[in-house]
């Protein structure tokens, strides 16, 4: 079945996407669902069914399970060095592989292709820095304050993880927990989203041409996504569990895994402020606004979602805005001068149309866009609203969409409180030619990451994560990453 419109068959011939997006990837092996199950997978741009894959059950779970475990002494006892080279390897494919990966994710996700360009090189990009941190992993050695005895600590792998990853990332979210697990010499069962499945099976397959064994990578889907994740975490050779997804599940998800005490790596949802102050340079702002607001339509936990403006910039700033927004084109995302795709679902829009009816009821102002598009697809328009109050449904909502609500503020103690108004904490962005401001502000806002002067922070080398209600850990960064997938093992010498 040719589901990659456009593409030649050449690079069709890259991955056999009739088996890819047919199997269940268990083992190293291609199988169908224990009961034949299905479910089918819908293009947002046009609502039609592109292709079916396995809709796995208890049984298929576990066993993804016996495979990591028959899998994970290998792969335990593999040197660093040999762990190293097949992650280069994988990093090396996904860049040859780089178009018909990114035309793979705008078909089945919706967004453009380029932001699907981009999401592949980052994706990518987990795999050559957790190559170089597989070979950097490191004990401690020490004296004992008493003298006694001298204190051992080494690092070793976790254990078999479950993963489970969003359908707005479905490369990176799966690349940035699959590398450094990998890394550390665990063994995976990677669960995604049940909307993009087909670039998690494409990317198994990529995995299995890089020379990675059998079982130490599974992949399965599943429309039962809460019974096949507690049956696995209720296996006690499970003992890692990594999640990025909403904060209600989250929460679900947690409590499951406290009846069997397991380690747990939460990036769950944000309310990014995006925070201009009076002396920024307004174009610059603007920039940065594009690329926080808009990277995936919007459809990004980092995303801005409440722009606070100072007075003195204000109208400059939302009138730029509005430009920007309302020149950008809508369409299909696997189409080439398509800038905004269209939402994942209609019931994504249906959120966005009740966000903006919400808003505007309580005196905000639509400056473009505001309405639900006609027509075949999951599109809803790029809309700025300035004067939006802060009791606004949106204002304390994760938004996840093409929606710019800009809200007015005066001073900077006023602005640090209302950005810190919420139980997020995941990302901040502010602007700012005062350097000594931009830090003082920046350490008083509460968020696990911040952007000063940037529109885009998230980095394979940086910790990305949040504070409050936006998580649990890091991933990524200097030791961070493949630390969420190791335990430390105290050893007490006497010499």
């Amino acid at each position: 079945m040719n589901i990659v419109a456009g593409i030649s068959n050449e690079d069709q011939d890259m991955f056999d996407y009739a088996t890819v997006s047919h199997g269940l990837y268990i083992g190293g092996r291609w199988q169908p669902s224990s009961e034949g199950r299905m479910i089918e997978v819908v293009d947002p741009s046009t609502e039609a069914v592109i292709a079916s894959v396995p809709d796995a059950t208890l049984a298929d779970a576990a066993s993804a399970v016996d495979a990591a475990a028959k899998a994970a002494a290998g792969w335990r006892e593999t040197s660093p060095r040999k762990r190293s080279e097949i992650l280069r390897r994988c990093f090396e494919l996904m860049t040859e592989r780089a178009e018909i990966l990114a035309a793979l994710i705008s078909l089945e996700n919706g967004k453009a292709l380029r932001d699907a360009r981009s999401e592949v090189a980052y994706a990518a990009e987990f795999f050559r820095w957790n190559a170089e941190e597989a070979v950097r992993i490191s004990g401690e050695f020490g004296l004992a304050p008493s003298g006694a005895n001298r204190i051992i600590v080494d690092y070793q792998p976790i254990g078999i993880c479950v993963l489970i990853t969003p359908w707005n990332f479905p490369a990176a979210m799966a690349t940035r927990k699959i590398a450094p697990a990998l890394a550390a010499g665990c063994t995976v069962i990677l669960k995604p989203a049940s909307e993009t499945p087909l670039t998690a099976y494409a990317l198994a397959a990529l995995y299995e041409e890089a020379g990675v064994p059998p079982g130490v990578v599974n992949v399965l889907t599943t429309s039962t996504p809460g019974p096949v994740t507690a049956a696995m975490l209720a296996d006690q050779r499970v003992r890692k569990l990594s999640f990025t997804g909403s904060t209600g599940v989250g929460r679900m998800l947690l409590a499951e895994a406290a009846k069997h005490v397991i380690s747990c790596s939460m990036e769950l949802g944000g309310n990014a402020p995006f925070i201009v102050f009076d002396d920024a340079d307004l174009e610059a702002s603007l920039d940065g606004a594009m690329v926080a607001k808009m990277r995936n339509a919007g459809e990004a936990c980092t995303a801005a979602n409440r722009l606070y403006v100072q007075a003195g910039i204000h109208d400059a700033f939302a009138d730029g805005l509005r430009k920007r927004m309302a020149a950008l084109h809508v369409g299909p995302g696997t189409h080439s001068e398509t800038e905004c795709g269209p939402m994942i679902t209609r019931k994504a829009v249906d959120k966005m149309n009740r966000l903006v009816e919400d808003a505007v009821a309580r005196g905000a102002k639509a400056l473009c866009g505001g309405a639900i598009a006609e027509g075949k697809g999951y599109f809803y328009p790029p809309t700025v609203l300035r004067d939006v109050s802060p009791d606004a449904v949106m204002a304390h909502e994760e938004i996840f969409g093409p929606v710019a609500p800009i809200m007015r503020f005066d001073s900077e103690a006023e602005v640090i409180s209302k950005a810190n108004d919420t139980e997020y904490g995941l990302a901040a962005y502010i602007y700012t030619r005062d350097l000594a401001r931009g830090m003082r502000v920046a350490s008083k806002i509460e968020a696990g990451m911040i952007a000063l002067n940037r529109g885009l922070m998230s980095d394979p080398a940086a910790p990305f994560g949040g504070v409050k209600q936006s998580g649990l850990g890091r991933e990524g960064g200097q030791k961070h990453g493949v630390a969420e997938f190791m335990e430390a093992k105290y050893i007490a010498v006497t010499i």
